[in-house]
């Protein structure tokens, strides 16, 4: 196009606006490795977590922070200090950029390693076994976690290897290295008997291995040696025991023992009743098993209705951030499925399968599934079942449910 004088007015314009537009770019990184530096200011755990909490809920601006972060370190780590770096490790990590996350881990724990800190190297080498393990890169998680329990130090640093050994557990546990486990946490439990925390790593891993009666007696001891441990802070010691009858109830389920299940869930509902994932819990496995279906139904929508009041209390929360977690709509559409109300039972499934985090679950799936052929809508069923089988399952009760979507497919499709 031929520019003519009549437009250069409007061109001159154009351009000026181009050129300070430029000129702003142009000082954008400038002002973002600022940002950066001013990391390395910030101590103390409190104001570290802080920073992290902000930096996370400011996903677009963050993420241009750690891409400046990240060419700033290839050209020169030195500039890093361990706070900034940490602040960094763990923002990255909370955006679900791994890659970057472990590699600020990774000079954190260089840093850490040259101010010769046990608890920095600790948090450094945790940091990248738990990335690594997120990516379900579990022999490397074992690797990372095996040459931090290979380094010789103080009595600080002997200590804060106890805090890696569990990741270096599960890493084993998950490849299926369940005898290797097996004779960490036996050699624990020997060197530290009647410790409350080396007897529930012991029960997880009989869980992992199978032996579910045995993992049952296990977290049982546990929850007694919780009870006697008089050197714990008391809000601690219930924090604790909260945790172990949690799962001790998953356990249960896990053997058909609903009553025992929900007589655990009972007991954590008297102590906190409103509880979202208490009152969740004890719903969904009834319902599961056709039990008190309408006790259900209330305490699932009790759920519901808490985990709003919670959200409402948090200024903080973004719009995106601010609804129902997929777990309580899929037990809600369940309970109603159970109940014979399938029309009723689809909307909340449909929500839960739209979440970025329920869309990972094979079993939120196949409920919504199972709807849609109750209703008479095959088409729709068939095509559930097949992104349900698209999905990256681990652990043996997503691998069962994936044998069963299999058979539900097959059946629907004639085959």
């Amino acid at each position: 196009m031929k520019l003519t004088r009549t437009m250069w007015p409007l061109f001159a314009t154009v351009l000026a606006a181009a050129l300070t537009a430029g000129a702003a770019r142009a000082e954008e990184p400038a002002d973002l490795k600022e940002k950066v530096l001013k990391l390395n200011s910030i101590t103390g755990d409190e104001p570290v977590a802080n920073k992290v909490r902000e930096l996370v809920k400011d996903k677009a601006g963050t993420e241009k922070l750690l891409k400046t972060a990240e060419d700033m370190v290839k050209l020169n780590s030195k500039q890093f200090q361990y706070p900034g770096a940490v602040i960094l490790a763990r923002s990255a990590a909370g955006l679900k950029n791994y890659d970057l996350s472990l590699r600020f881990f990774k000079l954190c724990g260089e840093i850490a390693t040259k101010v010769k800190s046990a608890s920095k190297m600790e948090e450094a080498y945790q940091g990248q076994i738990i990335i690594l393990l997120e990516q379900k890169k579990y022999s490397e998680a074992e690797k990372v976690a095996q040459s931090f329990m290979e380094l010789q130090g103080d009595e600080k640093l002997e200590e804060a290897k106890l805090g890696v050994v569990e990741l270096l557990v599960t890493a084993k546990t998950r490849q299926g290295k369940i005898t290797d486990a097996m004779k960490i946490v036996d050699a624990l439990n020997q060197e530290f008997k009647g410790e409350w925390y080396f007897t529930q790593l012991k029960a997880r891993v009989l869980f992992d291995a199978g032996k579910l009666e045995d993992s049952v007696k296990a977290y049982t001891e546990t929850l007694d040696l919780l009870s006697k441990a008089e050197r714990m802070k008391p809000a601690q010691q219930e924090a604790q025991t909260n945790r172990i009858r949690y799962i001790l109830s998953s356990v249960y389920v896990e053997l058909n023992q609903i009553d025992k299940a929900a007589e655990q869930l009972q007991t954590l509902l008297k102590k906190k009743p409103d509880s979202p994932s208490f009152n969740n819990d004890l719903g969904y496995i009834w319902a599961d098993h056709d039990m008190n279906l309408d006790e259900s139904e209330k305490l699932i929508r009790k759920a519901l209705d808490e985990d709003r009041k919670l959200r409402s209390k948090d200024k903080d929360l973004t719009k995106d951030e601010d609804k129902d977690k997929p777990e309580y709509l899929d037990s809600l559409g369940w309970v109603l499925f159970k109940k014979k109300q399938f029309a009723e039972a689809k909307k909340p499934l449909l929500e839960a399968v739209k979440d970025p985090d329920g869309g990972q679950h094979i079993e939120i799936f196949d409920h919504l599934a199972d709807v849609h052929m109750a209703l008479g809508e095959k088409a729709e069923a068939i095509a559930v079942w097949k992104k349900a089988l698209d999905l990256d399952v681990s652990g043996k009760r997503d691998q069962k449910r994936q044998q069963e979507v299999v058979k539900k497919l097959k059946a629907a499709e004639g085959k």
